[in-house]
This record gives structure tokens, sequence and C-alpha cells, in this order.
């Protein structure tokens, strides 16, 4: 059996990152940019004011108190975008000023509504401002050269509102894989149909496809193949034109039906065991005229879940230029002790939380890989190495956790 270790450097070995291009905006968030981004614009871009208020010169309010206001005619009304407004201020008088408005020559501070009658032709101002109060100087925030996003920076929300800031409509980024998900199986029924005495749902294409997604992909679930080698070539060469990762789920263990192993196997897919518990068997290769790969996951539903976190997800972030391709584990302590198998990696279903001793983790419900219920009850996986057979209550392990983004 090949140990967990290497069937995932093997995989690896195999991805490529995707080609970067410019991509909008909006639509790189939670990918990696493929580029350093320089400012080519100052933020801001010239001195303007942060409040609605009166453009003044400091030296002609200094002395303004509500018991003695200083009085000053208006000579003009600034709005932000209004190209058109007052350029320069005269000595000895104010200006209207909107937030945004750029400040005119002369004036040197902004004085709020608040601390005046707001009046119109002259204003009475009951306060001082000081020299530069309520005015953003050009180029405070950002300066033209300024490094804005590093190479290799997962863009977020405030990465994209800098960049739009700084007049960038694209930037330069991974795509996103596009995944399509296969299940196998005559079985597998849609859900919303009729089963019949001997019929599923198929949940796993839904697991997968949503996993995907999450991932940061984009998903495309095909649906449900029957048990037949013609009918899951057929459906995956027409697949193939849209695929930058195919994932298939069903048919690759031991069994007289397993149609996937039987289809791709001459096509130079590897199948064969993996040291782990639950998704033992495995299949992974690279198929169609652009090499495209392909990974044929277990049909057992937590088996499936387990294999595309532990494989797939690393081959999806390393194609998106994400760091570190894995999910990070921690340690905590056992809530109660657990057995597994020698010689496989078990990865048992757990409930990750925090108390006054530290990070523990309790287990949750058995092994089998078909228990989808406790899957979904759980928010991590207990990692039990090859060579470790029991543990005890207290003892502590390796955890996966698998709701935080990384």
């Amino acid at each position: 059996m090949r140990s967990v270790e290497e069937h995932l450097e093997l995989v690896l070995s195999e991805v490529s990152p995707l080609a970067a291009h410019p991509l909008p905006l909006v639509e790189t968030l939670g990918l990696a940019s493929a580029e350093d981004v320089h400012a080519t614009v100052a933020l801001p871009g010239f001195d303007n004011s942060s409040m609605d208020g009166y453009a003044v010169r400091h030296a002609d309010v200094a002395s303004a108190t509500e018991e003695t206001p200083v009085h000053l005619p208006v000579v003009g009304e600034i709005g932000a975008g209004q190209a058109s407004g007052l350029l320069a201020l005269s000595p000895g008088t104010a200006a209207k000023i909107m937030t945004g408005a750029p400040v005119p020559a002369g004036a040197d501070c902004v004085v709020p509504y608040e601390w005046t009658d707001r009046g119109v032709a002259q204003v009475r101002i009951d306060r001082a401002a000081a020299v530069g109060q309520h005015v953003r100087r050009a180029g405070e925030d950002v300066s033209v050269g300024d490094l804005l996003v590093e190479a290799g920076t997962v863009l977020g929300p405030r990465h994209l509102g800098l960049l739009a800031s700084v007049g960038r409509p694209t930037v330069q980024a991974r795509p996103r894989p596009r995944v399509v998900v296969l299940s196998t199986g005559s079985e597998l029924r849609e859900p919303g149909q009729p089963l019949g005495s001997d019929s599923i749902y198929d949940g796993n294409s839904y697991l997968l496809a949503a996993s995907a997604r999450r991932a940061g992909a984009i998903a495309y679930r095909v649906g449900i193949v029957p048990d037949e080698p013609r009918a899951f070539l057929d459906a995956l060469e027409d697949q193939l034109v849209r695929a930058d990762v195919v994932v298939t789920s069903g048919g690759v263990s031991q069994g007289d039906f397993d149609v996937v192993k039987e289809a791709l196997r001459p096509h130079g897919v590897w199948f064969g065991p993996v040291a782990m518990q639950p998704g033992k068997p495995q299949g992974f290769g690279l198929v169609g005229e652009d090499r495209v790969p392909i990974f044929t996951l277990p049909g057992n539903p937590v088996s499936a879940y387990i294999s595309f976190e532990t494989f797939v997800l690393p081959a999806l972030r390393k194609m998106m230029g994400l760091l570190p391709w894995s999910r990070p584990q921690v340690r905590a302590r056992l809530t109660h002790g657990v057995s597994s198998p020698e010689g496989r990696r078990q990865f048992l279903r757990g409930e990750l939380g925090v108390d006054a001793s530290g990070a523990y983790v309790a287990p949750v419900g058995g092994p089998g890989s078909h228990l989808v219920g406790d899957l979904a009850a759980s928010n991590a996986l207990i990692v039990v190495p090859e060579d470790v057979t029991a543990l005890a209550a207290g003892d502590h392990v390796q955890v996966v956790r698998l709701d935080e983004e990384f």
C-alpha cells in the first residue's frame, strides 16, 4: 500500500498551477495575486475635506469662541466632484465645502457645520479649527509607487477595495479550477425522485461539488452515471472540454461492477490501496488530450469526503497558487479513548472545542465510512497515526479543522 504522504506527493507532482491572467477584481476574491501591485496614483489624490463645513484660513478663525465668534463672508460653495468649484480662497473669507471636495488653495483647515450657524452669505464661527484639521492631505494614505499587494497575497474584500481605489480594474491571478464531479452507480437516484427497494439518493456528488466550491473552485455537478464502462467513458469525454479537474466517486474497489476502474485502467489511471481508513481504495491519473487530472474516490460518503480533503483539496489549492496546500493541524486532548487498525492512518470524526484546559476533541460516532450523519455533526478529523492502535482519554492527538478558512 502507498502511504498517505506518497499518494499526496504523486498527486501534487502531476498538478501544476494554472496560468495567471488578468481577472476582474470581484472575480479574484479568495484567489492569490500573481503579481506585485504598486500604486500609480496617490490616495487621497488631492487635499480634500473630511467634514461638511467651511474651508477657511486658521489665522482668520484662531480667536473664535462662542462668546467672541468670528464672522466671515461666504464666497463660494465646493461640492465633491465639482471641478468648477472655488479653486482659491482669499484671506478673510470662507467657502462652504462638502465631504470629499477639494480644499481650495489658501485654506488650511475646515470648520465643521456644527461649530457655525451654517450661514449662506455670511457665517458665524464659534470655534477655531487647528491648522490641517478636517483636511485629508494628498498621499497621506498611499503614495505613488507604494506596494499595495504582494504576489501570493490571498485577495480579500479589503485588498479589492484598495485596488479599485487606485484605479485597477483587474489583477493578475490564477483562475479558479473547473471541477467536474461525477457519481457512478446504477443504484443512485437524484434527490426528489422516488426510491426503489434497492436504490439510494446520490449525496456524494452534492458533497463533493460543495467541497470543491468551498475550496474556491468552479464546480460542475454532472450527476449520475450508470455502472456501464462505455456510458462512463462517454460522460467523461463530454465533460473534459470544460474540466481542469475531474472527481468521481464509486466504482474503484474490488467489486464486479467497479466501472470506473474497469473503464480507466486501460487509459493509464493508477488504482490501488492507500494506507488510510476510511478511503483505502484510491485512483488517480491524467486523462484526455489535455492530460486532465482525475481523482477516482471511493463511493462511501465519508470515504469520499476525507479523500477529497486529503488529496483533492491540496491539488486545487496548488492550482490556484494558494498556500498552504493542506489544512493546518492542531493538537487537542481526546475526551474519550479510541482504537485504530495497525498500519493505516485513521481519520475519525470529531468535535473540536476549547475549555479551561485548552483544546479538546470529542469523537463523534463510529469509524464507519457510511456514517454521513456523524460526518455532518463533526467539525474536525482526529488523525490516528499508522503505528498507533489505541489512544486513551486525555491523550493528545493531531486534529484537522474542517470549517476554518486557511
